[in-house]
């Protein structure tokens, strides 16, 4: 309380002072260290009004943007002390009790209960130390102050309206194409949870254009976000937005700078999709409790299969034939028939199964790299599948004349991996797991080993096959030690008898 007063002993004293102006403008820091502590907002405070104070949103964690009133547990003009629950606030966590930090009267509460999501800092209510000065605050307004948009001097009329400006193809919108380069994005938590709901990773990695305040990313633009449409719009928000928009399909990706050279290396820039690659890797190794499984296989099976089906089409893999590569990628989704637990996400107070296999194959190298999403693999035929990885491959080594970040639908999330390093002579690989999947699968070198014959009839103690060794990384909270190795079995079980792919 004796902050309080000497807080109000200051105020007017500065309104004295002040003969020309009828406010006092206090700084966040002022306003809340007294009573307050977690909440933050600039206000202007007006001399015709009783002392009082204008209390915000505020941040009960440290992760927290933003929050909504469920219910308010102090009325207009009622008492408090420290300790009371002034309302309970709700995020996408947790319902959290606001204490007050000190005594007071609530004078006016500035939002609905239920009324939706304000970011912190939003002013929530009104506070005063007379019973007598809650009337003055009957038709209350709070203005807020916006120190943000004072940066650009030359065309102050506009800046303090970024968020309307995203309807129209202003300059605007440039940070937030700008996304994918790893800078910091302002979203809500929930635009976040919505994100990796729909499989869309990190909200660092998107294309998405906030309309909140501040161009800040509210749940409406995660549910509005097309990620087929996404490439096309960060081009669209460039200063030629007009002639983009009316030829999108002929929007490049801007290229690549020159490689800069210095004093003992050489600086070599990356594309926007090797960037968001990373950034999601990144952040899958950070949050994903990794573990790993390997297991050998025996392809002897598999490679006449292949044999007889590419003899019977008359095809081989240069003509659009069935390779190996497609059958071990129809194991692995009938594997998540067998096992479907395997085929799902971790959503933080659940987890998610999936009806359908959608496998990430990831191709090319360096710079180049992709994961194209190949749909519906468990209900689709080899031929379609084998067709479908071809295509893709094709679009990565530019065999249809396209940038693969144009394509609708290339750099989508599926819900799993498939990484065949095979070609590089590796025998063996742990992947990191690709948020929100769960499980990511690697497969190693085809070499000829010697084994044990198992044929009981021969004479012959070992014997000459066809081998694989296969990886799976596991997330844990997902999938533990039993399922994985489960799944592993149900892999192995179809790869070594490939007839089943058939069925």
């Amino acid at each position: 309380m004796a902050t309080s007063l000497a807080r109000n002993m200051l105020a007017r004293a500065a309104n004295r002072s002040h003969q020309l102006s009828r406010s006092v403008i206090i700084s966040s820091k002022s306003v809340n260290t007294s009573l307050f502590a977690a909440s933050s907002v600039n206000v202007r405070w007006f001399a015709d009004y009783p002392l009082h104070e204008v209390v915000g949103m505020p941040g009960l964690s440290p992760t927290m943007e933003s929050g909504s009133i469920s219910a308010w547990n102090v009325e207009e003009g009622e008492a408090f002390s420290a300790g009371d629950s002034l309302c309970s606030i709700e995020t996408d966590k947790a319902t959290v009790d606001f204490e007050a930090q000190d005594d007071g009267i609530l004078a006016k509460q500035l939002v609905e209960a239920g009324a939706g999501e304000y970011d912190c800092g939003t002013p929530i209510l009104i506070t005063v130390e007379e019973e007598g000065d809650v009337a003055a605050f009957k038709d209350y307004v709070v203005e807020v102050s916006e120190p943000a948009p004072a940066v650009e001097a030359a065309p102050p009329a506009a800046a303090p309206t970024p968020a309307p400006a995203v309807a129209a193809p202003t300059p605007a919108a440039a940070p937030a194409a700008a996304a994918p380069t790893g800078d910091r994005v302002f979203a809500s938590p929930r635009a976040h949870t919505l994100a990796k709901e729909r499989g869309y990773g990190e909200m660092s990695a998107l294309r998405i254009v906030g309309t909140g305040p501040g161009g800040r990313v509210i749940a409406q633009d995660v549910l509005d976000y097309d990620p087929s449409t996404a490439p096309a719009a960060a081009v669209a928000a460039e200063p030629v937005a007009a002639a983009a928009a009316a030829t999108p399909a002929a929007a490049p990706a801007a290229p690549i700078p020159a490689p800069v050279v210095g004093a003992g290396f050489t600086d070599y820039s990356l594309p926007a999709s090797a960037q968001e690659l990373a950034s999601r890797l990144h952040a899958s190794k950070q949050n994903v409790p990794h573990y790993y499984l390997t297991i050998d296989l025996t392809l002897d099976s598999v490679l006449e299969l292949r044999k007889s089906l590419n003899s019977t089409m008359k095809l081989d893999e240069d003509d659009g034939g069935i390779t190996v590569n497609d059958l071990l990628m129809k194991a692995a989704a009938a594997a998540m028939k067998t096992v479907p637990a395997a085929n799902a996400s971790w959503m933080d107070s659940f987890v998610r199964v999936y009806d359908s296999v959608d496998i990430n194959v990831v191709v090319g190298n360096g710079s180049s790299l992709y994961a194209p999403v190949i749909r519906d693999v468990g209900r689709k035929g080899l031929k379609a599948v084998s067709d479908d990885v071809a295509t893709a491959t094709s679009v990565v080594e530019g065999g249809e004349g396209s940038d693969p970040t144009t394509v609708p639908g290339f750099g989508d999330v599926g819900t799993f991996t498939l990484v065949n390093l095979g070609m590089f002579g590796v025998k063996s690989c742990a992947p990191i797991i690709r948020e929100p999947q769960a499980c990511a699968l690697a497969l190693g070198v085809i070499e000829n080993r010697i084994v044990p014959n198992d044929d009981a009839e021969s004479e012959e103690i070992y014997k000459e096959s066809v081998m694989m060794t296969a990886t799976l990384s596991c997330d844990h909270r997902v999938v533990d030690g039993a399922v994985g190795a489960q799944w592993l079995s149900a892999f192995k079980n179809h790869v070594e008898n490939p007839i089943t792919l058939l069925l």
